[in-house]
């Protein structure tokens, strides 16, 4: 295989379960599951049927729920542990970051854990050299280099791991969801560095919970459940199943509170659906048995309870007892092509008044027009918002 090459054919991997009993009662409580024919299985299958194949200057992400099996992937492609089945090969020096302390001695300082962690990968002590500077540099150790690495701070070994496995130029770089210990000005700069390296031809593997992130760094991406591979391809396709599956709602009946919710109604002035950059109209009633002031709160999302914007952001309103009608209208709506959710709120006088209605989905609707354009790599990009612009390009 040429170098930068990783292939996982049909591997599983299980763990045993801990019979160790913690307390007497534990062990009591087996004893009676298996008197009663409930007795736990001995094993637990971490990954199943595994098939993966990476070209040299790939970028895949891995994404998926907790325990899907995405850690102990990466940990089987460093060898730091193997298959119970199946075979993996990589070819090359690989550079690896799963943990903040993988690979960091913390009796060695942190000039000796560079030139160690370089000789384990195969590189010359003049090759070392040649990086170290940068490396120090991006790590920014450069008043802390000859201490020893157990008095630095997490996020200073978790820089320096970085620094190590990616500036020591590997054929494969392995990155676990450690970004998300580091502060936003260094996330951003490990996201520089991996789309440098990726243009240097290292094939990268990248496990990370921020869908925005794994979008901008990643060409490709697989989607974890349960330890098999639920889909892989192209990165937007994959995640946008992977998240139609986890941040997709069913929006069910309002949950009431002091208002209470009824009559929901979408509208647009396309009689086929919302448009991109047209109006989107929302009516709704508020039932009461009381009068008030309420702050009323409308956003929209994909599906998760953070959503991409709020409505200008709020309005205030008078609520009179019995029902009370409120309408509004989005203009312009900024969206791209897909699927979103309307979600709402209402507080007494202002935001931190008493909730009146909890912040809650309201509907679904879908959006037809443009796909959203795809960005340059590694430029995270937290909403998709669709952006009309004019351009001039004139030679003098």
């Amino acid at each position: 295989m040429r170098e930068g090459t990783i292939a996982a054919t049909e591997v599983w991997k299980r763990f045993r379960v801990d019979s160790r009993p913690t307390y007497l009662h534990d062990q009591i409580g087996r004893v009676t599951d298996r008197m009663r024919g409930n007795a736990q299985p001995g094993w637990r299958w971490a990954l199943r049927d595994i098939q993966f194949q990476a070209n040299p200057g790939e970028s895949w992400g891995l994404v998926g729920a907790n325990g899907a099996g995405k850690s102990t992937f990466l940990k089987i492609l460093t060898r730091v542990m193997y298959p119970t089945a199946g075979r993996v090969s990589v070819a090359g020096r690989v550079g690896a970051l799963i943990e903040v302390r993988a690979g960091i001695a913390p009796l060695l300082t942190g000039r000796e854990n560079i030139y160690f962690t370089g000789t384990l990968m195969g590189l010359k002590r003049s090759e070392i050299t040649r990086r170290f500077d940068d490396i120090v540099e991006f790590a920014g150790l450069e008043s802390a280099v000859d201490r020893q690495v157990k008095f630095y701070s997490s996020g200073m070994q978790m820089r320096l791991g970085f620094g190590v496995a990616a500036y020591l130029e590997p054929n494969v770089l392995l990155v676990d969801e450690v970004l998300a210990v580091g502060d936003a000005s260094f996330q951003q700069r490990c996201l520089e560095r991996m789309r440098q390296v990726l243009s240097q031809g290292t094939t990268l593997v990248f496990v990370s919970h921020d869908l925005a992130a794994v979008e901008a760094t990643c060409a490709n991406a697989a989607w974890l459940v349960d330890g098999g591979i639920q889909s892989a391809g192209p990165v937007r396709e994959v995640l946008g199943e992977y998240r139609r599956s986890v941040e997709g709602i069913a929006v069910e009946r309002a949950r009431d509170g002091i208002l209470r919710l009824r009559d929901l109604e979408l509208g647009s002035d396309d009689a086929a659906g919302v448009r991109t950059g047209e109006t989107l109209g929302i009516d709704f009633t508020l039932e009461s048995d009381e009068e008030l002031r309420a702050w009323i709160y409308l956003g929209v999302s994909e599906g998760a309870a953070t959503p991409i914007f709020l409505v200008n952001p709020g309005q205030e309103a008078s609520i009179n007892p019995g029902r009370t009608r409120v309408s509004c209208a989005i203009e312009n709506i900024p969206l791209p092509r897909g699927r979103y959710y309307l979600w709402g709120s209402a507080h007494r006088n202002w935001t931190n008044g008493q909730e009146l209605l909890a912040w809650q989905p309201l509907a679904q609707f879908d959006v037809y027009g443009p796909e959203l354009d795809a960005a340059p790599r590694a430029i995270v990009r937290l909403s998709p918002v669709h952006v009309e612009s004019r351009w001039s390009i004139a030679g003098e």
